[in-house]
């Protein structure tokens, strides 16, 4: 892991951008403190690390004293977009504004996706907590209900995860979900014009966590209210702290 940059911002958080071999990444930390419990929050839909939603929730946490990293999956922010993907992603669109079925775009875009991203997490995971600013346990708090699906089965460092929305989840990340058991808090927009209500609390109804919580609000995908960032530090300080 480099760090290229770094930047000490007004509310005490030190936000620093690394590359990890042909992955960029962002990591925000309050300087000063005990090795903090680390947050991992990726995202996905071609998003950049550097969208003003991704590094206002990255400060805030860290703000409440956690690590914070986020990277850019391939096809997003920095890195390069195939033209198989972009044309997928066109397809995916038009067939949602069409009220088309989008079932076999998805599983055929998103799948492969998850499969690529899911080793390039766990590589980042081991590079960060060698750095003697963090330290465990780990959350995921991300936006990419599939890909968190998929690292809570498979990383046994994750001890809790938040996940939103969820109502388009590929089928292999859907039967894996009866295999999620760490702590669970999920976000549900009941207005989500992108996620199918039903699709996301049968998810929700299938994890196999014994604790597992979901808040639902009013809204469309973009509503979510700012009292849910509040709730979810709540939740990660209760079992990450």
């Amino acid at each position: 892991m480099r760090f290229t940059s770094e930047q000490h911002l007004e509310d005490g958080v030190l936000e620093r951008e690394f590359t990890l071999g042909e992955i960029p990444g962002t990591l925000w930390t309050t300087p000063g403190s005990a090795p903090a419990p680390l947050l991992l929050m990726p995202h996905n839909n071609g998003l950049p690390k550097a969208d003003p939603r991704l590094v206002a929730r990255g400060r805030h946490a860290a703000a409440r004293g956690y690590a914070v990293a986020s990277i850019d999956a391939a096809g997003c922010g920095e890195r390069p977009r195939s033209a198989a993907a972009e044309q997928a992603r066109a397809e995916l669109r038009q067939a949602m504004r069409a009220g088309e079925p989008v079932d076999e775009i998805f599983e055929s875009f998103i799948g492969p996706l998850v499969e690529n991203a899911a080793p390039e997490w766990r590589t980042t995971l081991d590079a960060l907590l060698e750095l003697p600013e963090v330290g465990g346990p780990v959350g995921y708090a991300g936006g990419w209900t599939a890909l968190g699906i998929r690292l809570a089965v498979t990383e046994p460092r994750i001890v809790a995860a938040g996940f939103f929305a969820g109502g388009y989840v590929p089928r292999g990340q859907r039967e894996e979900a009866r295999q999620v058991t760490v702590p669970l808090l999920f976000l549900l927009q009941w207005d989500d014009e992108g996620n199918p209500r039903q699709r996301a609390l049968d998810l929700f109804d299938a994890f196999g966590s014994k604790e597992k919580t979901l808040h639902a609000n009013l809204g469309g995908h973009l509503g979510t209210p700012a009292f849910e960032a509040e709730d979810a530090g709540r939740f990660y300080d209760r079992h990450l702290k």
